[in-house]
């Protein structure tokens, strides 16, 4: 998505909004605050437990979404986690916006953990969608057949035009069954195929999404008043209509558009009791799941740590862990928006009048004052919660505990100290989910998310004027303090909170970005050199070769090097350093990618570190097996090294010799070695690669060992070799030699550097990446899989896949396997060709060796 286009969606979504807002203020103009206090008072309790198991219905339907969605792409996971882990998606998205459309990052952190590929996510996450489009097209269908004068005076058209849009949505559903029947192989648009679900498939997921449907308008329909309210159908059509609203509008779960809406579309029931049942209904529907959410991920996160059901509490918390940025971040946004809704609202007056006569008047009014500030302060961090950032953590917990302070104090507004005391509990346990050490302040301001606080905001101003419309403006309401004083107390935090929030948004909404990647000066090499050295990873020193740009830790102990080709902003490898740097220094670049609207890519990055890239939204895909000798088992003796015997005795027979020659005595043979690069690159008709592969640079290889070949004491053959740190591993990087270098040259040259670093006592020796090497060719592999696992096998043509991992296999390596980790989906064609152009050099380099 470009920049243009979500400044678009951030700034219609304010748009839309304050048309809501200006729809309610309309419809409400004649009702005050304690009407429709008083009807939502005069809900009965039978009515509301039957709206909160019509709710706790819809949520058991629409596990049935992921269940289906699952079945449907081949994916077999037990129907416990699939419930799990859809039930909190949809918390989290009923409080951000409706689940079945805006569900789909969370969905891709969880399935991506499971081992799912991304175009399989992306195949879930359009069936979920398709499922409630289904049920909401079918719903509105049936309530404009057959209740066309309800649903004619709620949209302001005649009962025939209802009945009209009826029929043709009813023949639009008809032509979309009719192709599940007729189209096996899927509907073909232009050039591409669509695949479409079964007609057995079409029907269940149809069924599911009306009783999703169904007992969600149930919900709201238990709890409006029986005079005036229309037939069930001609409410249910109406209520899908104004859910299908609330989602194209963009606006955080629908908030105040869905609300406007129900209100127009019911002109035949009073405004006032219209929007206490709203009320009511946000409490149960939205709301009440929340805080169950939250309390079982801090359930969850104390039985790992004790014995008791600690087995189940570990496999329900890989789940939980993957979505607790989204859902701490909307339990941020929740607790924000109660603060600053009750600040904008006058106080209970028995409770007030209580306090009168224990607390002195300063103590209230600062109470109410900073209340509203904790709230718009925990509406500023929730971004900071979803970047798992450990101050986020730490100084949320504070403004909760203080929030439930204030809300005592400023009125003793116990529930909703009570809401903010379970937010808070569901957030200390997991302590270990804020892993990043980032600063606060650094952070930038997203557009979207601007817009999400300046929702709630706009939302508390308008229900401050609702609830004091009657108070006469007066300069000297700002100097007016006394219990009874409430209108003064709301206007004073009003104008507070909207300047705090301005002026920090603002302030970071206008942050200067990031310079674009360049080259790195002498003190980042340096500073790079030195930890790679250190480095148990001996790929790490690739770094050394100029081509790459630094990000370096605050303490400058980590580094992640990277480079730009076309919109791909293209990390090599993990971050270098110390392990408990790498979950800060990857989230460091993908806010710096962000910032220029580019695409974050890790390249041949190891399994170990995939949970972190999965933090980040991002698809991976394998891109090879690393070859790994361990070099305590190696000889050259036993059956299965008579290959390699042979070819080591032959290289003897014929004058071969091997050395290591240290580094200080490598830039006096670089005219010799050049020559031998240059005739090696001439021979293969190639050039000069980089990047990710070394090349012949003089200031390069002089930081490095080189291991020799000669052949009557003339130099044949050569290698660079990167030594790790604390001699973890040796790998050869730079390997060149002569035409006429002799038989077994390049077998001689490694089992010489293996024996060699034998002695020196390393563990391990490195042969790079087979390319493709260990894919899996079968219909339920991902399509990447199955792409690449068909090159190995064809594409001799093009690169000798097979062989070089026949020839590695020679030796008898241990293969780990490497990935890619990007934006997936249409993107992924264009990230790979962005990579290959970086490897080669340029455009031109793809189409020459």
């Amino acid at each position: 998505m470009s920049r243009f286009f979500r400044a678009l969606v951030a700034l219609s979504s304010v748009i839309v909004f304050a048309l809501a807002l200006w729809v309610l203020h309309r419809a409400l103009h004649q009702f005050t605050l304690a009407d429709v206090q008083r009807a939502l008072h005069r809900t009965p309790w039978p009515a509301i437990i039957a709206a909160v198991v019509a709710s706790a219905g819809s949520y058991w339907a629409l596990t049935g979404f992921d269940a289906l969605a699952a079945r449907y792409v081949g994916v077999t996971l037990p129907y416990r986690r699939i419930a799990l882990a859809s039930f909190i998606s949809q918390a989290i998205s009923h409080s951000t916006g409706f689940a079945a459309l805006t569900g789909s990052s969370i969905r891709y952190r969880l399935y991506s953990s499971a081992g799912i590929s991304g175009g399989d996510v992306a195949r879930i996450v359009a069936f979920c969608a398709l499922t409630f489009g289904l049920g909401a097209t079918g719903v509105v269908t049936a309530a404009m057949l057959l209740e066309p004068r309800p649903v004619g005076i709620a949209v302001a058209l005649p009962a025939t035009s209802v009945h009209l849009i009826g029929l043709v949505l009813l023949a639009g559903l008809a032509a979309y069954v009719a192709a599940t029947l007729a189209v096996r192989r899927g509907l073909k648009l232009w050039k591409w195929r669509v695949p479409l679900p079964s007609w057995r498939m079409t029907t269940a997921q149809a069924l599911l999404a009306v009783i999703d449907l169904v007992l969600a308008a149930a919900a709201l329909h238990l709890l409006l008043p029986p005079v005036g309210a229309p037939s069930f159908l001609a409410f249910l059509g109406l209520y899908a209509v104004a859910i299908l609203v609330g989602v194209v509008s963009h606006v955080p779960g629908g908030l105040g558009v869905f609300e406007g809406l129900m209100v127009v579309m019911l002109p035949q029931m009073p405004a006032t009791q219209v929007l206490g049942s709203l009320v009511l209904y946000r409490a149960i529907y939205n709301l009440l799941p929340l805080l169950i959410a939250a309390l079982l991920l801090g359930a969850i996160e104390l039985f790992q740590r004790g014995r008791v059901f600690a087995a189940t509490a570990r496999w329900l918390g890989g789940t939980i862990d993957i979505m607790a940025p989204s859902l701490f971040a909307a339990m941020a946004l929740l607790g924000g928006a109660v603060l600053l809704w009750s600040g904008a609202t006058p106080a209970v007056p028995v409770r007030l009048a209580t306090l009168q006569d224990f607390l002195p008047l300063p103590v209230v009014e600062l109470s109410h004052l900073l209340g509203s500030v904790v709230g718009v302060w925990l509406l500023l961090l929730a971004r900071g919660l979803y970047r798992r950032l450990d101050g986020a953590y730490w100084l949320a917990c504070g403004l909760y505990a203080a929030g439930i302070v204030f809300s005592l104090l400023k009125g003793f507004d116990w529930e909703e100290a009570g809401l903010l005391a379970i937010l808070f509990g569901g957030l200390v346990p997991a302590r270990r989910a804020f892993y990043r050490k980032a600063s606060l302040i650094q952070q930038r301001f997203t557009l979207t998310w601007a817009a999400a606080v300046m929702t709630i905001i706009g939302g508390s101003l308008w229900l401050a004027q609702f609830a004091f419309k009657h108070h006469g403006y007066s300069r000297q309401m700002w100097w007016h303090f006394a219990f009874a004083s409430e209108a003064p107390r709301a206007l004073r935090a009003a104008v507070t909170v909207t300047a705090l929030a301005g002026v920090y948004m603002l302030s970071r909404l206008l942050a200067p970005g990031r310079a674009r990647p360049g080259a790195p000066d002498a003190e980042q090499l340096a500073g790079a050199k030195t930890i790679a050295m250190a480095s148990p990873s001996a790929e790490a020193q690739i770094a050394l070769l100029g081509d790459k740009s630094f990000l370096f830790n605050a303490e400058r102990t980590a580094f992640l090097m990277y480079a730009r080709s076309g919109r791909s902003w293209v990390a090599l490898g993990d971050p270098v350093g110390p392990p408990a740097e790498w979950p800060d220094l990857i989230w460091q670049f993908r806010e710096m990618v962000d910032q220029t609207a580019g695409w974050p890519v890790f390249y041949q990055v190891s399994g170990e570190a995939l949970p972190f890239y999965l933090d980040l939204g991002l698809s991976f895909v394998k891109l090879g097996e690393e070859a790994r000798v361990r070099l305590d088992g190696f000889s050259l003796q036993g059956p299965t090294r008579s290959e390699l015997r042979y070819a080591h005795k032959r290289a003897q027979k014929d004058g071969a010799s091997f050395e290591v020659v240290p580094v200080e005595a490598v830039p006096a043979l670089l005219a010799d070695l050049q020559g031998i690069s240059d005739e090696w690159l001439t021979s293969r008709h190639t050039k000069e690669k980089g990047f990710s592969l070394g090349r012949f640079d003089p200031g390069y290889l002089r930081h490095f060992p080189m291991a020799l070949v000669r052949r009557q004491g003339r130099i044949v053959a050569f290698a660079n070799l990167w030594l790790s740190g604390d001699q973890e591993e040796i790998a050869v990087d730079l390997m060149r030699h002569g035409q006429d270098s002799g038989y077994g040259v390049m077998d001689y040259l490694f089992i010489e550097t293996m024996l060699w670093s034998q002695t020196q006592g390393y563990r391990w020796f490195s042969f790079g990446v087979a390319p493709l090497s260990g894919m899996r060719d079968n219909t339920l592999a991902p399509l990447w899989n199955r792409v690449g696992a068909f090159l190995y096998r064809h594409g001799e043509d093009l690169y000798n896949f097979q062989g070089l991992r026949r020839y590695k296999e020679k030796f008898l390596p241990v293969w780990r396997p490497r990935f890619m980790a990007s934006p997936g989906g249409m993107a992924l064609p264009r990230v790979a060709t962005d990579v290959a152009a970086l490897i080669s050099g340029g455009v031109k380099g793809l189409v020459m060796k």
